[in-house]
């Protein structure tokens, strides 16, 4: 369990390494650590604990939505109760801060009321002139049904890495941002900032 007083929680590396840069590239007053959870089942366990942990000023939960944002968010709110905590019956679209102490947060990614995951989040980051993008998608788009080893929901997932492979130095969401190739600056880019901002600035 993290002895910060201020924790993000997420649910793996990648978004650990997401996160991470982004606050690298945009200036900033929050301070936390981001703690690795090793997936949803683990992550939904600690949210109890690491809320009741001694000291704690401020937990963040971040978590993909996956294909059903209603019932993921159903399963976070539940633990929040456990822990005491006051949790709205729906998901603000901006994401949810509950104060109190501590103050908690929570965002679904992508966008809190949209089903998809961290990739979905990333996408947005693409420039919207990229020349390889469409090649990407049309990529995928070819690839025959039979082939296909990935599941129609995780088609972002397939798209995005199969960008990031065209880079100067391909590898990691994170690292792509840390680099400059995925831009900072969108609409939902921005509104997530913001919420890292009121939970944790």
């Amino acid at each position: 369990m993290g002895q910060s007083s201020r924790v993000l929680l997420v649910e793996g590396p990648d978004d650990k390494h997401v996160v991470g840069h982004l606050l690298d590239r945009v200036p900033s007053t929050a301070s936390f650590d981001i703690l690795d959870k090793g997936g949803i089942d683990k992550l939904l366990e600690a949210i109890e604990p690491e809320i009741q942990a001694p000291g704690r000023v401020a937990v963040g939960i971040v978590a993909d939505a996956d294909d059903h944002p209603g019932r993921r968010w159903q399963a976070v709110s539940d633990r929040l109760r456990k822990a005491g905590i006051e949790a709205p019956d729906v998901l603000p679209p901006d994401g949810a801060i509950m104060g109190g102490t501590p103050r908690v947060g929570v965002w679904l990614m992508p966008h809190n009321c949209s089903p998809g995951e961290l990739e979905d989040f990333v996408q947005k980051m693409v420039p919207p002139d990229d020349l390889v993008w469409p090649l990407a998608q049309k990529y995928l788009q070819d690839v025959p049904a039979e082939a296909r080893e990935f599941p129609a929901n995780k088609r972002s997932r397939a798209e995005l890495h199969a960008w990031l492979a065209t880079r100067k130095t391909p590898g990691r969401m994170g690292s792509a941002i840390g680099r400059g190739d995925l831009k900072t600056d969108g609409p939902l880019c921005a509104g997530f900032l913001a919420w890292i901002e009121s939970l944790f600035g």
